[in-house]
């Protein structure tokens, strides 16, 4: 007698469907529950005689899983059925919901500025190491032995004898270009450099260069001039003045510190500029002949000028940004402020 009942259940769970979650709920108050009909099932199990009690019980339990299998069918089918109505639902005009997204950092939007302005007029990208030997960081760019930078106090060594020492300067850069390129040559590099100085609202150990360099038959000042104008302006505006003012450096003669006018008071005098009008944004100067001839290249039939600036030093006049330490901080606070260059 319950051997047609049980089979009576297992043909309607078999031919039971679901089309939405209101179907689903019954079909699990009418197979699954404490009281539905498989309920029942194992609560009529006393009236079985003890004998028939073991094969009614592996009856039971197969009706059971056969309904447990067929509720998980009827899950994932509901479910599909519910993500293509919400799909098929969606206005594609709608406009996108706010996003709580990051901001491009000021240092970040400053590089790709001098990238963009130099590649404009003819210069390309050139990377290097970090990790410097003596050659391409000092003795090729003409800083004799007793120079103060080959000290402890100015660079991380990492090794001596030989040498090897996280980069002073991207010039490092420039002389690899030299040694595995020939003229005409005109590079920018910019990256990270590293030197052993105090941390201040003015210092860091840790900072950003770039510098270019341009290598051809007859290149003359003029054109390191012309070059660092049409920067100025680019960078910081068409009013802005350039003066450059007599300096040395190892490997560039004549040298020349780069100043532009005060951004903040408009060349009149105020605190930033120290009352000067005039504010330094880097240094540059003619390719000394030594580096040349050092890096294989003819001095007597090519010449060639160099420039270079920290990109801290630009971002904090574009931005007027007073203290350096901001930049590596990750106060969230201060790079929110940026959020609009993205």
């Amino acid at each position: 007698m319950y051997q047609e009942k049980i089979d009576a259940i297992k043909a309607a769970i078999a031919s039971a469907d679901a089309n939405n979650p209101e179907e689903l709920e019954a079909y699990r108050m009418e197979y699954i529950s404490k009281k539905s009909v498989v309920g029942a099932l194992f609560a009529d199990m006393g009236k079985i005689p003890n004998e028939e009690k073991r094969a009614y019980g592996q009856l039971v339990n197969g009706v059971k899983q056969l309904a447990e299998e067929k509720f998980q069918e009827l899950i994932e089918k509901v479910n599909s059925a519910n993500k293509k109505a919400k799909s098929s639902n969606i206005d594609l005009t709608l406009p996108p919901s706010n996003q709580d997204i990051g901001g491009i950092h000021p240092l970040t939007a400053t590089r790709q500025r001098i990238i963009e302005i130099f590649e404009r007029i003819g210069f390309n990208l050139s990377e290097g190491p970090e990790i410097e030997d003596d050659w391409h960081n000092f003795t090729a760019l003409n800083f004799p032995e007793n120079h103060p930078a080959r000290e402890m106090q100015d660079t991380f060594f990492i090794e001596k004898n030989p040498d090897i020492a996280l980069r002073t300067h991207t010039s490092s850069v420039q002389v690899r270009v030299m040694e595995n390129q020939k003229p005409p040559i005109r590079t920018l590099s910019p990256g990270r450099v590293y030197r052993n100085e105090a941390i201040s609202a003015r210092a860091h150990c840790i900072f950003h260069q770039v510098e270019g360099l341009y290598v051809d038959e007859n290149v003359g000042f003029a054109d390191l001039k012309n070059t660092l104008y049409h920067f100025a302006k680019e960078m910081f505006g068409k009013e802005t003045k350039v003066r450059f003012r007599p300096s040395y450096f190892p490997f560039t003669e004549p040298s020349a510190e780069i100043d532009i006018s005060c951004l903040i008071c408009g060349g009149k005098g105020c605190t930033i500029c120290k009352g000067t009008g005039w504010v330094e944004i880097g240094g540059s100067g003619m390719v000394d002949p030594n580096v040349l001839e050092n890096c294989g290249i003819d001095s007597k039939k090519y010449t060639g000028f160099a420039f270079g600036m920290g990109i801290e030093r630009i971002a904090m006049l574009k931005y007027q940004i007073k203290d350096l330490r901001l930049f590596t901080e990750n106060d969230v606070r201060f790079l929110r402020q940026f959020k609009p260059l993205l």
